[in-house]
């Protein structure tokens, strides 16, 4: 896939051109009609130098990753952060509008672990685990859990053991992310193959009586750092604590556990606080021709509390509020309305989203299409694509020109994004940028996602690809099939 489909599009062309009757009769009615004029692809080529050249995005994630810092949902920096990208987007002169969503308010409080007993241990000692709490845990009772620990690779191997054997321990589940999968530049995958013990592991472990879950850190991080996320709690099993141990503290239990018993204290404080008032970011640049047409561009605002968002997802609201500062720099004039939303609780909850598809019900057979950019900042190779295979050979003339940037490739996929699933499932074509992913996972959802992981030029090239493709969208002269 991707850019090899291009030079069997050139093939075609030039076979076109060869049968084609010499008359200088006028074109039949049936003849391919134009989907981009030549104004719109030098405008793109405009955009696409501007991106490259621009700092705008940059100085936006260091804003929102510095100045205002970690930004979970029903925190003061996630006020403050609604508040900062309103103005920006304001000043530029978008339209812009804030659309209430009620959040969830979850605190982390402490996080603590110890083993206490454990095969070989010198006496009046204990070795520190290092773990955060997941999304959503509840916590312990003030004094903490001391219990025995259970070890399960996976699901298959915790499901047959009785009741008993597992009834009152605290069960780790050792499922290792796939790094050299990762390193192949496959790291959603690798990620979407270990994350669902993160959300199905805790009811899973209470089914069977445990007392408490822990899992082993999702991502490809090294150096101890745990990897945080939200749970999914079933109705079917009470809640128990539940937090994310580093790789090498799982190597660590799973060893010793192998040897004999292995006890540990945990203590979780977390709290569930009343949901808070918040909001998305809505802002337009109205269509000339087809002001109804909407063109969603989108990153999420909100982000864990134990790093700074850098990545996940100051970048994605970067570089969409970047598209829509170079659209109005250069004086471009969309012929449909390029909307850049920052969305509110993409990490716990997905509310903005899920209040934006109930809020614009009845628009959204007139959304033209979705972007969301939502997978750090890594160099762009392509646009990956939700929709019918027909768009790729519409949108080649874009890809020539992202191509110009190393950017020209294609993948269709099944799912672009969490906050755009809503209109994924109406049917609307969506897109997002294909990003190298071999490291993002090491960073994600973790204490290390800072600014320092930004490389700027990376940053750009990724501006300019949303850029590119939000107003060759938008300035389409055909509609999308759907």
């Amino acid at each position: 896939m991707g850019i090899l489909g291009l030079p069997w599009l050139c093939l075609a062309s030039a076979f076109a051109q060869q049968a084609a009757p010499t008359s200088t009769s006028t074109p039949s009615p049936t003849a391919t009609p134009i989907v981009f004029s030549e104004q719109t692809l030098n405008e793109l080529r405009r955009l696409q130098q501007a991106a490259l050249a621009s700092d705008y995005a940059y100085r936006q994630v260091a804003h929102l990753a510095n100045n205002i810092g970690p930004r979970l949902s029903g925190s003061a920096q996630a006020a403050k952060a609604v508040e900062y990208v309103a103005n920006e987007l304001k000043a530029i002169g978008c339209e812009v509008q804030l659309e209430r969503v009620m959040v969830p308010h979850w605190e982390r409080g402490e996080e603590t672990a110890a083993l206490v007993q454990f095969p070989g241990q010198a006496a009046n000692t204990t070795q520190k685990i290092v773990l955060c709490a997941l999304g959503g845990s509840v916590a312990t009772a003030p004094q903490g859990i001391e219990a025995d620990v259970l070890v399960a690779r996976n699901f298959d191997e915790l499901k047959p053991l009785p009741g008993a054997t597992v009834a009152g321990k605290i069960v780790m589940f050792n499922y290792a992310f796939d790094r050299q999968m990762a390193a192949q530049g496959h790291g959603g995958e690798a990620y979407g193959e270990a994350v669902v013990y993160r959300s199905k592991g805790p009811s899973a472990a209470a089914r069977q009586g445990a007392v408490a879950c822990l899992i082993r850190s999702v991502g490809g991080a090294d150096y101890r750092l745990p990897h945080t996320g939200q749970t999914d709690y079933a109705a079917d099993a009470p809640k128990i604590p539940a937090a994310a141990v580093t790789a090498e503290d799982a190597d660590l239990i799973a060893d010793l556990v192998q040897q004999g018993p292995v006890k540990m204290k945990l203590v979780l404080t977390p709290q569930t606080l009343p949901n808070v008032e918040s909001a998305n970011v809505i802002a337009d640049i109205k269509g000339t021709e087809h002001p109804e047409q909407m063109i969603i561009v989108s990153g999420h605002l909100d982000s864990w509390d134990m790093g700074r968002g850098a990545l996940d997802d100051a970048a994605g609201v970067a570089v969409s509020m970047e598209t829509a500062n170079l659209i109005q720099k250069l004086h471009l004039k969309p012929r449909r309305t390029i909307r850049v939303i920052a969305w509110m609780n993409e990490e716990n909850g997905l509310a903005g989203s899920k209040q934006y598809a109930k809020d614009h019900e009845k628009e959204i057979p007139n959304h033209f299409a979705a972007m969301e950019t939502d997978n750090g900042a890594g160099h762009p190779i392509g646009i990956h694509i939700k929709g019918k295979f027909e768009i790729k050979k519409l949108l080649a003339p874009v890809l020539a020109v992202l191509q110009e940037s190393g950017a020209g490739g294609t993948n269709f996929s099944e799912h672009i994004g969490a906050d755009i699933e809503p209109l994924e499932k109406a049917g609307i074509p969506a897109f997002s940028p294909i990003q190298d992913s071999r490291f993002y996972f090491n960073y994600h959802h973790t204490a290390a996602d800072t600014l320092d992981k930004i490389v700027p030029k990376e940053l750009a090239e990724n501006s300019a690809v949303v850029a590119v493709a939000a107003y060759a969208l938008a300035n389409m002269e055909q509609p999308l099939p759907r």
